[in-house]
């Protein structure tokens, strides 16, 4: 989900422009010169916290009484953002965005400016800094506004969810959101509805195993791209979850509806990145080609929604008075948006733009983490075999409830953690800090866009311990990692969905979602890779693979 769901890779300081390049960091001679603890300006130095030169998550900081240094020292890629956009869009260095961030942290530090074209941005990537970001976040926390998406909803005239809003407006919806989304009463009614997708996507697999697979009888095995498969489950949970109906998509003969939304939510993410750099209510006036399909993909996604809205509200309406209450205190669940439809805090208007938000930001970032996590599974058996026992005991106690299953397999999140510190869907999360701060010894004021680099904080050997190693039982909170426990900072190591009032809003859903069908897949299938090949990535406002990796699926 967009946490989004999919953060953008940027950061904007608020002076005239709102730009952003994606700032480069403190080179490695200056590092030592650079680190001090972060903290707050007064009086030209650092106001540090208590306890604010400790170790923190593996990294050493300096005292904080030498000289704040200014916002204009913070290392830069260059301080043109035309000639900077030029030079992207040369190197084609938007599909590798996130190695673009980490080549940056290597060679400046860990904090860096940069613009790009019209857009100038701070780049963090330590906990200890991340953690004095999020302190100075406010009532109303702000992230980059995607203009092209509000370009859209307003030449549309549609209304705006809470993914586009700030202020007291968005925290005012986000709060009504709250209840259906992210309570945890809310989350033991739609965990069903979630494993019952799950289940099916597994019997699925295995009819497919049986007809198609090769080997001896009871050892059947199937080579497949899961990635179609996975798209259709995302959009399938997503659908019984929000409209509280299942749309088929497990059949033989899938809707071309349903096709073409997956197709519109791909080309939608695709055609952003570039958008973001330029006027988007220019290229709307001028029929820009690249907005055409920006905007074209926009509509097929409102459409869809707005007939599966359609219908959920007719059958809402249609209910007795009896029913839709019993239904809203514990009967059968409507989906968020009957939940939404029957509690009537917000307009029709307001549930079709988060309905529609939701389902947009549901499908990519569900299936995308999920091709990651089988694939890391499949190259390291003995963890997937440790995955599996857990599993297996948990189901065994669970009695067919899935949150306790899930309560009693802490490696299936785990595993999800670790999937997205390696693969992070959002590579960014960004805040606007209402105050001065300080970050590395460097004064970053008020009002500035500072954006968290999530694929160069995996993957640090400063925050964790043997970086590239896949190991979810690192995520175990009896087992904290030595130097990452205690630490100043540690509990901003894990920020796929973001953080605090503004963490993904479905980021409950997702969770679930894909612990479930990891865990119903590991009840039935042994995974394997059929090459040794490792992953590439490609970055289109969500991290992806260059190629969907192909997966073994062996019958237990």
């Amino acid at each position: 989900m967009w946490s989004v769901s999919a953060h953008l890779a940027m950061c904007i300081r608020v002076q005239g422009m709102s730009g952003s390049s994606y700032p480069l960091l403190c080179a490695a001679s200056q590092r030592a010169m650079c680190m001090s603890a972060a903290g707050t300006v007064v009086g030209g130095k650092v106001e540090g916290r208590k306890g604010a030169a400790k170790e923190s998550t593996g990294v050493k900081k300096r005292g904080v009484n030498e000289r704040v240094r200014s916002f204009e020292e913070i290392p830069h890629t260059g301080r043109s953002g035309w000639a900077n956009l030029v030079k992207f869009w040369r190197e084609d260095r938007f599909r590798t965005l996130h190695k673009h961030m980490e080549r940056t942290f290597n060679t400046l530090g860990p904090i860096y400016r940069e613009r790009l074209g019209t857009q100038s941005s701070v780049n963090i990537m330590l906990p200890i800094d991340i953690s004095e970001l999020f302190r100075s976040e406010g009532l109303h926390p702000q992230r980059m506004t995607l203009e092209p998406w509000a370009t859209h909803r307003e030449t549309r005239q549609h209304s705006k969810g809470v993914f586009l809003k700030n202020g007291v407006e968005w925290r005012t919806d986000r709060l009504l959101l709250n209840k259906e989304v992210m309570m945890s009463s809310s989350v033991r009614r739609f965990l069903p509805l979630l494993d019952e997708v799950a289940r099916d996507f597994s019997r699925m697999l295995q009819a497919r195993v049986e007809k198609k697979g090769q080997g001896k009888e009871g050892r059947l095995s199937l080579t497949i791209d899961p990635s179609p498969d996975l798209f259709r489950f995302a959009l399938e949970a997503s659908c019984h979850v929000l409209y509280g109906e299942r749309i088929g998509l497990f059949s033989s003969s899938p809707s071309q509806e349903s096709q073409k939304f997956i197709w519109a939510v791909e080309k939608m993410l695709a055609t952003t990145p570039p958008l973001l750099y330029l006027p988007p209510r220019l290229l709307h006036r001028i029929g820009s080609p690249l907005w055409i399909q920006h905007a074209t993909a926009w509509d097929h996604i409102f459409s869809h929604a707005e007939a599966r809205i359609q219908r959920g509200y007719q059958r809402i309406s249609s209910s007795q008075g009896g029913r839709s209450k019993a239904g809203a205190e514990g009967g059968q669940y409507t989906g968020v948006l009957g939940q939404l439809m029957e509690r009537g805090q917000l307009s029709l208007d307001l549930i079709k733009a988060n309905i529609t938000e939701l389902m947009a930001g549901g499908v990519d970032t569900t299936a995308v983490p999920l091709q990651f996590a089988l694939f890391e599974l499949g190259r390291n058996p003995e963890v997937q075999e440790r995955v599996r026992q857990q599993v297996r005991a948990s189901w065994a106690q669970a009695g067919g409830d899935p949150q306790k299953a899930l309560q009693g397999a802490p490696l299936l999140k785990g595993t999800i953690k670790e999937t997205l510190r390696l693969y992070p869907v959002g590579i960014t999360v960004q805040r606007y800090p209402v105050r001065d701060i300080v970050l590395q010894n460097y004064h970053v004021p008020a009002g500035t866009m500072v954006q968290a680099c999530l694929y160069p904080l995996g993957r640090s050997e400063e925050v964790f311990k043997d970086p590239k190693r896949f190991e979810p039982g690192r995520w175990d909170v009896s087992r904290e990692e030595r130097g990452g426990g205690g630490a100043e900072g540690a509990g901003f190591r894990s920020l796929a969905f973001g953080f605090g009032a503004r963490q993904c809003v479905g980021r409950r859903i997702a969770e679930n979602e894909m612990q479930l069908l990891l865990m119903h897949i590991l009840l039935n299938f042994r995974l394997s890779l059929p090459s040794a090949q490792d992953i590439s990535t490609k970055y289109t406002l969500i991290l992806q693979p260059e190629t969907p990796p192909r997966i073994t699926f062996s019958k237990l």
